[in-house]
């Protein structure tokens, strides 16, 4: 199952074109509200630097691909509706956007750097909206659906905990659904001070402190402060750095990433996404307007922030908040390559932690009966089942059937 990112935000902060140029979909784009009814989903990529080079080999990619010595990981990204407030009581789209949002591994909250849009997510006059409180509305609302899971479920975890089973399990049993696990309870728990506290003498501000720990656990979040290209919008960047310091913020040009890669599908620039730089191929087949843009992002975007920041904040999201590492199994381990010869085909992330048990049930459970040991390809060394895996380790796994 590929990694599934959700991105939320308000409506018009531009979640849409930051999708489109993720996916390069071409979803509509307008200023009219909720203009995304229904949840879009598309194909994006994690890219990390490729192991091949090192062992000097050329790979033949199956579940990925490999371009100029990067691989590219395919992850989903969901594009949801814009919340408006009180959507945790069912209100606009809430209950659809909640529950889409709910089976996302990682969120990116897109807001509009610029201050381009009010409150209620209307287009308005740029520096007088203020994302720092667009950002803390929707956390708002996602925590007060938390809450109301909890709170409306009093009875049935109280019940379940005087039948023998333990807090955690119980509380977790409500959030599974949404992709809580226990351990995410048990450090919200000992984060909120409720540890050796009794369910039923929670009060509604342990209740609440308690739900906001879980809420940034279960479902990490980065801040995408996008349109960074509009004048002003650099000081509401460094505003929200400053307020949101537990959180990472990036700053991002959803239009400029869009132009760039359109550009490259044309064939007019060569540009790889998240690059800090790209060559104008065909500089006689622009026309006035695109070279000015082109110079532009240049200039405003690449001489000012290195990037456009919508790569960056995907694979930000995938190998720092979820502490993704890539894994490449193989089953010959001479050749490195698997049983149809194709020479490093797969890279499998996992989490940080995961063992060469957890890659052989990862591959396939039937793979976990047997297993001996894994071959660290790089150092030629054995590792138990229960070593846990580096990223870019190379390995095979060998199991008694194996053998």
């Amino acid at each position: 199952m590929p990694i599934k990112i959700g991105l939320i935000g308000k409506t018009n902060t531009g979640k849409t074109t930051f999708f489109n140029a993720a996916t390069l979909s071409s979803e509509e784009i307008s200023s009219y509200p909720f203009t995304t009814k229904k949840p879009i989903s598309g194909i994006s990529h994690a890219i990390t630097l490729c192991v091949h080079p090192e062992f000097k080999v050329v790979d033949n990619p199956n579940n990925s691909k490999c371009v100029d010595g990067w691989r590219y990981i395919p992850i989903e990204l969901i594009d949801l509706p814009g919340l408006i407030k009180d959507a945790w009581k069912g209100k606009g789209l809430g209950n659809q956007f909640l529950s889409i949002a709910a089976q996302s591994d990682a969120l990116l909250h897109v807001v509009d750097a610029s201050g381009g849009v009010d409150s209620a997510g209307q287009i308005t006059e740029v520096g007088t909206g203020d994302p720092i409180s667009d950002f803390a509305d929707i956390e708002e609302e996602l925590i007060m659906w938390y809450h109301k899971i909890l709170e409306g479920n009093r009875e049935k975890v109280s019940k379940a905990i005087k039948g023998g089973t333990n807090t955690e399990e119980a509380i977790t049993d409500l959030y599974r659904g949404i992709g809580v696990k226990k351990s995410h309870v048990k450090e919200s728990l000992r984060l909120a001070e409720l540890t050796e506290k009794e369910f039923d003498d929670f009060d509604m501000m342990e209740s609440k402190k308690f739900v906001t720990h879980l809420r940034r656990i279960s479902k990490p979040t980065l801040i995408v402060a996008n349109k960074i290209d509009v004048e002003g919008a650099d000081k509401n960047f460094d505003r929200l750095r400053e307020r949101y310091n537990d959180t990472i913020v990036i700053p991002a040009s959803g239009d400029s990433e869009l132009s760039l890669r359109r550009a490259e599908q044309k064939g007019l620039i060569k540009y790889s996404p998240g690059s800090e730089q790209f060559d104008i191929v065909k500089p006689g087949e622009l026309n006035q307007k695109q070279t000015e843009a082109l110079d532009f992002i240049k200039r405003g975007i690449m001489g000012e922030f290195m990037r456009t920041g919508v790569q960056f904040a995907i694979n930000i999201a995938v190998f720092k908040l979820l502490k993704m590492n890539s894994i490449y199994p193989v089953t010959n381990d001479k050749n490195l390559t698997d049983k149809k010869g194709r020479v490093l085909p797969d890279l499998i992330l996992l989490k940080d932690g995961a063992t060469v048990n957890d890659l052989a049930k990862e591959i396939h459970t039937d793979l976990t009966k047997g297993l001996l040991y894994a071959k660290d390809l790089r150092y030629n060394l054995r590792l138990p089942t229960d070593y846990q895996l580096r990223d870019r380790d190379v390995v095979s796994l060998v199991s008694a059937s194996k053998k």
